[in-house]
């Protein structure tokens, strides 16, 4: 059974990159900077997306290797389904989109209709904050396989490697969302509608590409697609200042 002490260190193991991460981005908005409890409302959002994902997890796992019915009695199984998924690029594509949904759905239920939201950086800004929200309590999850068998150092491992890659891709998919919205934010509902389900294609894609990279690549193979996270960070950066600069039409 888990010690109180684990369970702490798991979620500070969590809490405290994706809070690093979430004042960093925050900064881009300083100029007019969302309501604290709005983005808290996001940031506990994202945590709640990671209990809705599980059983569209384990769902995908059984659909992609003929398993059912379901077993919904362990409720940390996808944890384990994570660490051995197949090769097979379907159960991970699977696996993506129904976190990128998640974390979309659940975000235009508790934020983004709210008046708060009148700029087109807000998308941006709130969508990034549910996505690392999820990484948060995700990677809290993670750390308890090796830090409840006494495995400090493949905990510390396990935090730097979803501190620098897992977290940041979920950041990049979300943003890549929140700029499809961004980028309609004046336009029609039509135009936005396209833009949207555009968003949340290339951030399924994107996201399955790097955890099928990550589980079947071989070390260089990992260094390559950490590498290429960290220039989609950059680019975020540029996609951000885009956001800043788009205006109402005038008609």
């Amino acid at each position: 059974m888990l010690s109180g002490s684990i369970l702490l260190y798991a979620l500070l193991g969590g809490l405290l990159p994706a809070l690093l991460w979430l004042w960093f981005f925050l900064k881009e908005d300083s100029q007019a900077p969302e309501p604290r409890w709005l983005i808290l409302a996001a940031f506990l959002s994202g945590m709640l997306a990671v209990l809705l994902v599980l059983p569209l997890e384990m769902l995908a796992k059984c659909v992609s290797s003929g398993m059912w019915p379901l077993d919904f009695s362990n409720p940390f199984y996808t944890v384990s389904f994570c660490r051995d998924l197949p090769a097979d690029i379907r159960p991970i594509f699977l696996w993506a989109t129904a976190e990128e949904l998640t974390k979309y759905f659940v975000a235009v239920a508790i934020i983004l209709w709210r008046r708060a939201v009148d700029e087109p950086i807000d998308a941006m800004i709130y969508l990034i904050t549910v996505a690392l929200g999820f990484s948060a309590l995700e990677t809290g999850l993670f750390l308890l396989g090796p830090l409840g068998v006494g495995d400090v150092v493949g905990g510390l491992v396990t935090g730097n490697l979803r501190f620098t890659g897992a977290a940041l891709i979920h950041t990049l998919s979300s943003a890549v969302v929140g700029f499809s919205i961004a980028i309609t934010f004046y336009r029609s509902y039509s135009l936005q509608f396209i833009s949207l389900c555009t968003g949340l294609v290339l951030a399924s894609v994107l996201h399955a590409l790097f955890n099928h990279h990550i589980i079947t690549g071989s070390e260089k193979v990992t260094t390559v697609v950490f590498f290429s996270v960290w220039l989609g960070i950059i680019g975020l950066l540029l996609l951000f200042e885009r956001a800043k600069r788009i205006t109402r039409p005038r008609f």
